[in-house]
């Protein structure tokens, strides 16, 4: 035995020799084919009509019930689980019972892939199956799947550890159903929000994730290095800009689903790589979009659940158009009492003080008033709520207000206390936009690491003439949260960013040796989970010494037993 496995990853690298040695390929290149999917069995499968009297199905066993000469089993695809019932008579006809009896009964795992022909039926207790008569090993599993149960629909000692859950989400997928659910619907938003823009005849777009310069958001990025040219890169933030040189170029209405990368925090509702929409339509204002915004979100909601009204941390929040209008000037003044209108940076800062809102001297205008907002307003925004004309230092890249130059024609939405979308009136006029961009450079030399690079090109371009648009984006990762429930951003990625995987320390050699154990036992010991010698002090030295010695017989290792006396001192006793 090897003591660099557990005892059931060694006893099935066991049962993958054995089915090579009986002449069975675990793991075969032919195509395996597939006539029906438990699902479509369970929905259609009638006894009167006699449909699925000849099907294949494959999938992965999930249970066992072994008896004599029949067995069950359940196997699970992509749909979910059937029942398969298996009879030595039936797959061993010419006498020869190694398939059943060893194949299957010894051979064979939970989790194992294998294919099943035969036809379908109901037990005599009711239960829909799938009678085998005949069965094809597809992929060997040798790493035992964590044991969790099913009875009558409820689920028992499920995997909960998150740790296991994100790092492992290939695990997670098929020892959890539900999770399934949720890429599922996700899928479904996806598929919606893709129709919804095709059929008002915008086209979807790609564009780049390495940039020279990282516009259109206020945020950290990743940089990176390309070789051949010997400059520095940068992971895209956001596709704004480029999307805007579209329309510069003719398109009336353009969009992408993207991924864009941060350099920033993680949390329960962040991940440094996330997917974004943003969409940008040509002869259109932030009213428009709006409306268009709200029509999207119900038609979505409809999609993936059936209804506009869905549970969000334990309240019904309503997808259902219109949505509330407000404007930021208006919320912090129902918030707060105090009005930011024509407030200087310094007055700003007194109100903070006042207020007890944090801030630092990085801050400009834009970045206190929003502090103020994020503070008091932002977490009782829980039914979809527009927030509009924000103060234009909070907004590089957005139109001025029509009727108020000191404001902008922009909004975000919120839902449940967290911002959802962002939405313009786009600045077109490429003399004002340098000037917000030089007011960025002038922030940046003040220390605000997020404040947005002067991009030439984009300012030259707006120089030929953009037509007056408007701009939407949306964070898919955070509405599939709201479309499913979910409160953590990490359920709703399959693969989230995680810190690097701790390995346990563990004590050398010589650590063992040292109070008196011999080298030889010390990956024993190890290997029965005693990574450090401190780990042995905490052991019952009559319980460890008969642990050791029936390791030893168990796994035929030959080693010389020790002593009670020996195992005392090894755990601190004899001291």
């Amino acid at each position: 035995m090897s003591l660099e496995l557990s005892e059931q990853e060694q006893l099935r690298r066991n049962s993958l020799a054995a089915l090579r040695e009986l002449g069975i390929n675990p793991y075969p290149a032919e195509r395996y084919e597939v006539t029906a999917t438990a699902r479509e069995i369970a929905e259609n499968f009638s006894p009167e009509k006699g449909n699925y009297q000849s099907v294949s199905v494959a999938g992965r066993i999930m249970s066992r019930r072994i008896m004599g000469s029949a067995s069950f089993f359940e196997l699970q695809d992509s749909t979910g689980r059937i029942q398969v019932y298996i009879r030595r008579d039936d797959i061993c006809p010419e006498g020869d019972p190694t398939l059943y009896n060893t194949v299957f009964k010894k051979l064979l795992d939970i989790g194992d892939f294998i294919g099943v022909e035969g036809f379908a039926f109901l037990t005599n207790t009711g239960e829909l199956s799938v009678h085998c008569r005949k069965f094809t090993v597809i992929s060997k599993s040798i790493r035992p799947l964590p044991v969790v149960k099913e009875k009558d629909g409820q689920t028992f000692d499920a995997l909960t550890d998150p740790e296991m859950r994100y790092r492992q989400r290939y695990v997670d997928l098929v020892v959890n159903p539900d999770v399934r659910s949720i890429f599922l619907k996700r899928t479904r938003m996806f598929n919606s929000m893709r129709e919804f823009f095709n059929n008002h005849g915008y086209i979807e777009v790609e564009t780049p994730i390495l940039q020279a310069i990282p516009g259109g958001a206020s945020a950290r990025p990743f940089i990176t290095h390309h070789n051949a040219l010997d400059i520095a890169f940068y992971m895209r933030i956001a596709t704004e800009l480029y999307l805007k040189r579209l329309i510069v170029g003719g398109f009336e209405g353009v969009y992408e689903f993207c991924k864009n990368f941060r350099n920033e925090g993680m949390d329960r509702t962040h991940n440094p790589e996330f997917t974004c929409m943003e969409i940008y339509v040509a002869y259109k204002d932030y009213n428009w979009m709006m409306e268009f915004t709200e029509q999207m979100l119900e038609r979505v909601a409809l999609a993936v659940n059936g209804t506009t009204d869905i549970e969000i941390d334990g309240r019904t929040i309503s997808f259902k158009a219109p949505f509330r209008r407000l404007t930021m000037t208006d919320a912090i003044k129902e918030k707060t009492g105090y009005d930011i209108t024509g407030q200087s940076e310094e007055q700003l800062r007194e109100a903070c003080a006042r207020l007890n809102v944090e801030v630092d001297d990085t801050m400009g205008k834009g970045k206190l008033i929003d502090a103020i907002f994020g503070e008091y307003c932002e977490g009782d925004l829980i039914q979809p709520t527009f927030v509009t004309d924000y103060p234009i230092e909070m907004s590089p890249l957005c139109k001025r207000h029509r009727s108020n130059p000191d404001l902008t024609e922009r909004f975000e939405l919120f839902v449940n206390g967290k911002e959802l979308c962002n939405a313009y009136s786009e600045l077109n006029d490429p003399i004002d936009q340098l000037e917000r961009f030089q007011e960025q450079m002038r922030l940046s030399e003040k220390g605000d690491d997020e404040a947005m690079f002067i991009d030439m090109d984009f300012v030259r371009a707006l120089e030929y003439g953009m037509p007056s648009c408007s701009g939407m984006g949306i964070g898919i990762d955070r509405l599939t949260m709201f479309m499913t429930g979910q409160t953590s951003i990490q359920d709703v990625l399959f693969f989230p960013t995680m810190r690097p995987e701790k390995k346990p320390t563990t004590d050398p050699v010589e650590a063992y040796t040292a109070v008196g154990i011999p080298e030889e036992w010390v990956p024993v010991i190890q290997k029965m989970g005693y990574i450090t010698v401190e780990s042995l002090t905490k052991l019952s030295a009559g319980k460890f010494f008969n642990d050791l010695c029936g390791f030893n017989k168990k796994n035929k290792l030959g080693l010389k037993a020790p002593s009670m006396d020996d195992v005392k001192r090894w755990c601190g006793e004899g001291e």
